[in-house]
């Protein structure tokens, strides 16, 4: 057992089984109504990110093309392209999880030919990813069909689906009457025939969430759609306390944002003090 392995030493101390690396056949029969644990998915966008994610204990780690707004800088995620989602990927997937690791595929990467959606897919996998996620229903359901097809596995995403941020008219919550929650079941239906092993629903109401996971056999995960979902995904900088601002649905389980500004003031003050670097801190 290597000291560098934190589920391994872990492990040894509870003296549990050491942690097994999440795989899609595992995640495609994970439903809570068959007494398993609920899923926890977590975004990570380079190494030390995956590498907290991961021994934290998470199933799965999503490279979001929500880097956009957590790294990036940017409004929306509608700037970040395939090549971008391939490069953080592999920054994740170089840290080794056990998680399983799904690559997010952006905005028009697969709202094109079938060919090349699957060559995207593929980018995203031989960057490091065990799977790929794409937004939207029915609609993308041949995209989902030519993807697993190609031995690309599929994670859905409905409801709130932020690359139609535009067509939303803004982020606003989704199937919140009937007839729209019938829409979203049909659509969550329709990408488990076409192939999907788990779809996210964001931003839906509670008993949709529940409505769905009721009716499919495949896991739903959920941001914003309540705690009857097969699992739970957020944003890391979001949970971590790194972003000012975050959406009614996070619970922000540290304030980091807030102490790695009063330990940079902190370095500050002492460099212009002379306090740093002190003689144990100098080479002789």
């Amino acid at each position: 057992m290597s000291s560098s392995d934190p589920s391994a030493a872990a492990s040894a101390s509870t003296g549990t089984s050491p942690r097994r690396a999440t795989t899609v056949p595992g995640v495609r029969g994970h439903k809570v109504r068959d007494a398993k644990a609920p899923l926890v998915m977590v975004t990570a966008y380079d190494a030390p990110g995956a590498r907290m994610a991961d021994a934290g204990g998470v199933d799965l780690i999503l490279v979001g093309d929500s880097v956009a707004n957590n790294v990036l800088g940017f409004d929306d995620t509608l700037r970040v392209t395939i090549e971008d989602m391939a490069y953080h990927t592999a920054a994740v997937a170089r840290s080794r999880p056990l998680a399983l690791v799904v690559g997010d595929m952006p905005w028009m990467s697969y709202h094109v030919e079938a060919a090349d959606t699957v060559r995207n897919g593929a980018a995203l996998i031989r960057a490091g990813a065990g799977a790929v996620k794409l937004e939207g229903g029915a609609v993308r359901a041949p995209m989902v069909e030519a993807l697993v097809a190609a031995e690309i596995p599929v994670m859905g995403h409905l409801g709130l689906t932020p690359q139609s941020v535009n067509a939303m008219g803004g982020y606003k919550v989704q199937a919140r009457d009937d007839a729209g929650a019938e829409r979203l079941l049909a659509d969550a239906k329709r990408l488990v025939d076409a192939g999907c092993f788990s779809i996210v629903l964001e931003g839906v109401p509670e008993a949709v969430g529940a409505m769905v996971t009721d009716e499919i056999d495949v896991p739903t995960i959920g941001i914003g759609a309540g705690a009857r979902c097969d699992g739970q995904v957020l944003v890391l900088h979001d949970l971590l306390g790194m972003n000012p601002r975050t959406p009614k649905f996070v619970r922000r389980y540290a304030e980091l944002g807030d102490a790695a500004v009063s330990a940079i003031a902190a370095y500050a003050a002492d460099v212009r003090s002379g306090a740093f670097p002190a003689a144990g801190e100098t080479y002789h």
